[in-house]
């Protein structure tokens, strides 16, 4: 018998029209003025798409000025419950001045086809630089941190309200055959009898540790979801084309078959640490996990935040607030006097029996088409990373 985690906020969201109701949402939407349209880049792109599928459940759209400032000022939406990164629609003033509370908006992408309708409710102006203290823990002028970078090129007015998706966006169609839905994530895992479900975000290939960490996981799970990132990330991070590649062979050699799902996640990285951590294990429940791994650094950047400070948040929350639970890990290595992987909370040896390398050192090896050590990164997986070296992107490993 199958026992669902129930989303968070208790409703799957579905904000996607079909039929006789996307044909009335596209008539509207071709009668718009051009004052109406507002482009959407890949980013935005990413967070309506995430919305309209119940990804970001509770959400049924940008959010409004209530809710953004509890989320920035509290960690929790309007009503209280635990939401940590503020999901929002930010357009320049001069787009916003015929824009009136009540309209309907057209969101259209690059080639002018309109993907979905924003029902306005709200406009309203936000802090930069109070988003970017709480939210990511710097100032607004600190332009190193991706976050804040993306911050600072939006416009100043953010629009609130509820969206209809009418066409799934272009930009973020890749990987089809592992673009699942939460409702088929959810779907899947029914039809696996999996009751226990550990989730695993990832933006980079896997290497032995997190094939460690995720192992020790499944020992008491009935399966995990590898939920991979394939949004837009730093310019230095593997393309998703090739970590997909990596995850593939990993899986086909190495994984139980009955025991995992590989399912792309079509969002974005924020690069906030902690409360991306919170957010990111929302998300995953809202998926259908019940467990979900945080390691060392989770959503880090630089020299930003603690290395556990992802762990650490979630004891401002309650395990009933949050509905998903998880699974703390340690930096894991090889140590050659245990003979296998390990952690300092298992293993007893110094340093010198541990196999370890900085990803400097990495990216020397894959650059000159040298294999790591296979106690760092399986062979398969280093001969793709340097095949993407050899093809001329000099992306970080």
């Amino acid at each position: 018998m199958q026992l669902e985690i129930p989303p968070h906020g208790g409703t799957l969201i579905q904000r996607i029209a079909t039929g006789a109701d996307r044909e009335h949402w596209l008539e509207i939407a071709r009668a718009l003025p051009d004052t109406h349209r507002i482009h959407l880049v890949n980013r935005r792109m990413s967070d309506l798409e995430m919305i309209a599928v119940g990804a970001f459940s509770p959400l049924e759209g940008f959010m409004g000025r209530r809710d953004y400032e509890s989320v920035v000022a509290s960690k929790r939406l309007a009503n209280g419950l635990p939401w940590t990164i503020p999901v929002t629609l930010a357009i320049h003033q001069e787009e916003s001045e015929k824009l009136k509370v009540g309209d309907e908006v057209a969101l259209v992408d690059k080639f002018e086809t309109v993907v979905a309708i924003l029902h306005l409710e709200e406009k309203y102006r936000y802090d930069r630089e109070r988003e970017a203290r709480q939210v990511y823990g710097t100032s607004a002028g600190d332009n190193k941190h991706p976050g804040v970078r993306n911050l600072n090129k939006r416009g100043d007015l953010q629009l609130g309200g509820k969206i209809t998706l009418l066409n799934r966006p272009v930009a973020t169609a890749n990987f089809p055959e592992y673009r699942l839905d939460p409702a088929e994530t959810r779907r899947r895992f029914a039809e696996r009898g999996w009751r226990r479900i550990v989730g695993f975000q990832t933006r980079n290939p896997i290497h032995r540790a997190h094939e460690y960490i995720q192992k020790c996981a499944l020992e008491s799970m009935d399966g995990m979801l590898l939920h991979p990132l394939v949004g837009e990330t730093k310019d230095d991070d593997i393309p998703a084309d090739v970590r997909m590649q990596c995850y593939e062979v990993l899986l086909r050699n190495y994984y139980p078959h009955d025991r995992v799902l590989l399912a792309v996640l079509p969002a974005v990285m924020r690069y906030a640490g902690p409360r991306e951590a919170i957010f990111h294990a929302l998300v995953r429940k809202n998926y259908g996990c019940t467990h979900f791994i945080v390691g060392r650094d989770h959503a880090g950047v630089g020299s930003y935040y603690g290395s556990f400070d992802g762990q650490y948040i979630f004891d401002e929350f309650s395990a009933d607030e949050l509905g998903i639970t998880p699974l703390y890990f340690d930096n894991t290595f090889y140590c050659r006097t245990c003979g296998n992987m390990a952690s300092i909370k298992t293993c007893p040896h110094g340093q010198e029996s541990h196999v370890t390398l900085s990803g400097t050192r990495v990216r020397e090896l894959l650059g000159n088409g040298e294999l790591p050590p296979p106690e760092i990164t399986r062979p398969e997986v280093a001969e793709i990373l340097i095949a993407n070296y050899r093809g001329g992107s000099q992306k970080a490993a």
